[in-house]
């Protein structure tokens, strides 16, 4: 039988609880609940056309969660999970803001200024957590030898 799913026997619970003590756990969890709250409010508001930016990023942060806190990550290298990850950051980050800013100046209903204000505050989080991972995507580069070549 072979072991296709977490490393070393895991549950995919403990992998899970594990994952959420970890900083960007913790983050991922945020932004999920946000994302919640906000497609809570943008769909009992008049501007529910804002609410798909919320409904994929939510479907995005369920998404990498599960790939994070189960390790596949690492199974699936054909994708770069640390670019694939600050690009959705920072393409969440500008589509929360701007929406939530088009949201308030526009004098929505209560629930539309709800949504705005998590929407904000969800772009705050999103930005963060984009330069979070930008030092993951730093590599060290190796030094060149600078010994002197004989016969040449």
């Amino acid at each position: 039988m072979s072991d296709s799913g977490p490393q070393g026997g895991e549950s995919c619970m403990s992998l899970f609880r594990a994952y959420l003590r970890t900083r960007k756990g913790i983050i991922l969890a945020a932004e999920t609940v946000l994302c919640f709250v906000i497609v809570v409010c943008y769909g009992a508001s008049n501007v529910a056309g804002y609410l798909a930016v919320a409904v994929i990023e939510l479907v995005f942060c369920i998404i990498y969660f599960f790939v994070f806190a189960g390790k596949y990550d690492t199974q699936l290298t054909f994708i770069h999970w640390g670019w694939s990850d600050f690009l959705r950051c920072a393409i969440a980050c500008l589509l929360f803001l701007i929406t939530s800013l088009i949201t308030l100046l526009s004098r929505s209903d209560g629930a539309g200024i709800a949504g705005a204000v998590f929407g904000l505050l969800a772009g705050i989080l999103f930005g963060y957590d984009g330069y979070m991972t930008i030092p993951l995507l730093r590599k060290p580069h190796a030094a060149v030898p600078t010994e002197h070549l004989e016969g040449v």
